[in-house]
């Protein structure tokens, strides 16, 4: 092989490495590129999300400087118990805002719940009455949409008015208390149950032992005692309204208080509600204050972000913006 020829496949050579490097570096850099253009969209994304969490305030600060009255409006979604949406927690915190806040003209309850929790739902309604005794002039009124059932009318209660569509599902005031038994189960598969107590009733009703009747009769008895203090929340917190309007009597059928449900129809000719009636028409010809605002208390956004995208999503989202910013 010539000296000439052995330099010009060196020079070959390292022009296609250099070209090798230089394809790697651009590759490199275009792939930066569109990271930083990825990242860029998500915390674009991010801020709009956070400006629309917060909107709503913002605008009802401006509304607030300039001496407007308002609806406040409280959400209670589903059913009611710690650690949910409609915890008292929740629902007490935001009605403490509606009624502390200077502009507002009257309160919207807004119930969509098949119930739930007793005591929850009891923090709620006394919470109502001591906040209408400390600011005798806000109203508040319940307005159901889908169902207001058990608990949440339980809570509905405690309201000045309450308004149902006549297609909505009002009642079941009622306590309940359900499970399953196992005995006859266990016996066919042979299965021998091994029960240790330290006290003779701390088994009670164990869904693998035959019941007792003076275990049966003793949680009647604790049903019973919540039901009648369902029954004397109702009656009180309805008196002043069908007495108004001449219906107090109503309040004697004893069908009212035995779990039955009934449309929003029914209902209003059984004295469990007022009239029919949206809460916007409720706002607009009642309150008088057509503007709603809304202080049902929300979810972190950083949790509703995190609810949209998903748990995986957002762990992916995080580890490339982490690894993006160890690289540079």
């Amino acid at each position: 092989m010539s000296t000439t020829q052995a330099s010009q496949d060196e020079n070959w050579e390292r022009d296609t490495l250099r070209r090798l490097a230089f394809a790697t570096l651009n590759e490199q850099r275009r792939a930066r590129r569109w990271r930083i253009f990825f990242i860029f969209l998500f915390f674009l994304y991010l801020f709009a999300t956070f400006a629309a969490v917060l909107k709503p305030e913002w605008l009802g600060a401006e509304a607030e400087e300039g001496g407007n009255k308002h609806t406040a409006l409280i959400e209670i979604q589903g059913v009611i118990a710690a650690n949910t949406e409609a915890s008292a927690d929740n629902i007490v915190t935001s009605l403490r805002k509606a009624f502390k806040n200077e502009n507002t003209a009257g309160i919207i309850l807004r119930i969509n719940s098949p119930g739930g929790s007793p005591v929850q739902a009891g923090y709620i309604n006394d919470e109502i009455l001591r906040l209408r005794e400390k600011y005798k002039d806000i109203s508040v009124y319940a307005v159901v949409t889908d169902m207001c059932a058990s608990g949440g009318y339980y809570i509905a209660a405690a309201a000045d008015k309450i308004y149902a569509d006549k297609a909505s599902v009002v009642g079941s005031i009622g306590v309940l208390m359900d499970g399953f038994g196992f005995v006859g189960a266990i016996e066919k598969l042979g299965i021998e149950r091994r029960l240790l107590t330290a006290g003779e009733n701390k088994g009670f009703l164990d869904p693998f032992s035959p019941v007792k009747a003076e275990d049966q009769a003793h949680i009647q008895s604790l049903l019973t005692n919540i039901h009648e203090q369902f029954i004397d929340v109702v009656k009180q917190g309805r008196e002043k309204s069908l007495k108004a309007a001449g219906k107090l009597k109503l309040l004697d059928n004893p069908k009212l208080f035995s779990g039955l449900l009934w449309t929003g129809e029914q209902a209003l000719e059984l004295g469990l509600v007022d009239g029919l009636a949206s809460s916007s028409y409720v706002a607009r010809e009642i309150i008088k204050a057509e503007k709603i605002k809304d202080f049902t208390l929300k979810p972190d956004y950083l949790e509703r972000l995190a609810e949209r995208f998903g748990v995986t999503m957002a762990r992916t989202l995080s580890q490339e913006v982490k690894g993006s910013v160890t690289l540079q």
